[in-house]
């Protein structure tokens, strides 16, 4: 400019970039902005690059850099790539917290829950990756000290580890807080202890001759695999055809007539040594890990004892 004063005013700066005088003034008073030069009374000017200073004071500030990064970028300490790349890392891990933060929500106003579940949902919501793999370690341990049976569903559990995702689904959070109240319940331990894993064949129906049983068991699991497979409810009218199915193939085996003393038996037989809530517990862990569920892996003794179960069931249908 051949020793001429450069040309911007902070009144010019701040019509040319939309940011106000005072926060101009400031910018140049804490030396992020110092003036090219002064006019002879002492008013500051400020050349191109000081506009084009300004406009990446104004960018990076509009990213939420901190003023004391700034300065850093703006003396050279720090590129404009560093700086982005640590505030895109952050920014992720804001996201991370309001997407939590929303799912929390949703799962409250969908439980319609009590200030005091509401404040415990948050605690277990927010615990660290860390907490939570300490929250299951503490279960497990808990069981190992306990009877072989104990030990051995212990060792069940270390087969299938829950773990939250970083970004869970609502429906992976509302998984999460069920299974780690279900956890901090000494009773609940006291289940999984004896019902951790499946009965064995033989357990399901205690008192029958073993070559009985490797036919009838096989033969009521694949039964109701495809039941559910299908999406047939065991207390709707679809499941009658599969009751009568399977009590018939008893009635067979075992020579006893199939009549409400039978279903009786066998009922009592399904709801026998199966934990409902052992069952939730898996389900949950299901969902967390988001496995597939898969119809014949699930137990069977639920679904039939539902189905014979159901009001006016426990005879035989009349065809």
């Amino acid at each position: 400019m051949n020793g001429a004063t450069p040309p911007h005013s902070i009144g010019e700066l701040s019509a040319r970039t939309g940011v106000s005088v005072r926060t101009i003034r400031f910018y140049s008073d804490t030396g992020l902005l110092p003036p090219t030069d002064r006019t002879p009374a002492g008013y500051r000017r400020y050349g191109e690059a000081a506009l084009d200073r300004l406009h990446l004071i104004g960018v990076l500030r509009e990213l939420d850099v901190g003023l004391t990064t700034v300065r850093r970028v703006m003396d050279g300490d720090l590129t404009v790539a560093e700086v982005a790349a640590a505030h895109a890392d952050a920014t992720a891990l804001q996201i991370r917290a309001l997407r939590l933060r929303h799912s929390v929500l949703r799962l409250v106003a969908r439980r319609d829950a009590s200030p005091e579940e509401t404040v415990l949902m948050h605690r277990i919501a927010r615990l660290t990756s860390d907490e939570r793999r300490r929250l299951i370690a503490d279960f497990i341990a808990a069981l190992e000290a306990g009877t072989p049976h104990a030990r051995d569903a212990a060792a069940a559990l270390r087969t299938a580890l829950p773990e939250l995702p970083d970004e869970p689904s609502d429906a992976q959070l509302a998984a999460w807080v069920e299974l780690a109240e279900l956890v901090a319940d000494d009773g609940f331990r006291e289940r999984m202890a004896r019902a951790a894993l499946p009965p064995a064949d033989e357990d399901v129906l205690p008192g029958v001759a073993p070559e009985a049983v490797a036919e009838l068991v096989p033969f009521v699991r694949r039964t109701v695999a495809g039941a559910r497979a299908a999406g047939i409810d065991p207390e709707g009218d679809e499941a009658a055809p599969v009751v009568d199915a399977v009590t018939a193939r008893f009635a067979a085996v075992l020579g006893r007539p199939d009549g409400p003393e039978l279903r009786e038996w066998l009922a009592g037989r399904f709801e026998a040594g199966h934990d409902p809530l052992v069952e939730r517990y898996w389900r949950l862990v299901w969902t967390l890990n988001d496995w597939q569920v898969v119809p014949g892996h699930l137990p069977f003794q639920p679904w039939m004892a539902q189905a014979l179960r159901r009001p006016g069931r426990v005879s035989p249908s009349r065809r």
